[in-house]
């Protein structure tokens, strides 16, 4: 399949119950980063588990009021990942894929705002996302170059 073609369609990653979709990736900082976002995936499958499949884009430019990330109902993230690292870049996923994880595995509510700062979603979120971007940082060594913005 050609990159056009795999642009289009998205990057499949199955992770047992269900599937993440990436796309986008063009956009991510760093040459080769399907790797990196798999395992990364991966890694966050195992610490707050998804049963609904779910899509991942990665964007050049913000869209709407979005900051560096967004979760949309419907199993949608999107990314802002141009002029930024990797791991900032991932830290986001993570804080969004949390979204997502208290949506589906926790019953919080699409239809009714959280508070955005200060709040105990919000709040969750900030605190795990640090925390497992620590530790996919310290299990996943072979990443350390890229992480940082190197190849």
């Amino acid at each position: 399949m050609d990159k056009k073609t795999l642009e289009k369609s998205g990057v499949f990653v199955y992770l047992y119950v269900m599937k993440v979709c990436l796309k986008g990736m063009k956009n991510f900082p760093v040459e080769g980063g399907e790797e990196l976002v798999k395992s990364f995936s991966e890694f966050l499958q195992s610490q707050s588990p998804l049963t609904n499949d779910i899509t991942i884009e990665f964007l050049d430019t913000r869209q709407g009021d979005m900051t560096t990330g967004v979760r949309y109902p419907g199993n949608k993230i999107q990314v802002l990942s141009a002029g930024r690292l990797p791991i900032d870049v991932l830290r986001t996923l993570s804080h969004e894929w949390i979204h997502e994880f208290q949506t589906q595995k926790l019953g919080v509510d699409d239809s009714k705002p959280i508070q955005d700062i200060g709040g105990p979603e919000e709040n969750m979120c900030n605190v795990l996302s640090g925390i497992f971007i620590k530790q996919f940082e310290q299990t996943h060594p072979e990443f350390d170059d890229i992480l940082y913005g190197g190849n």
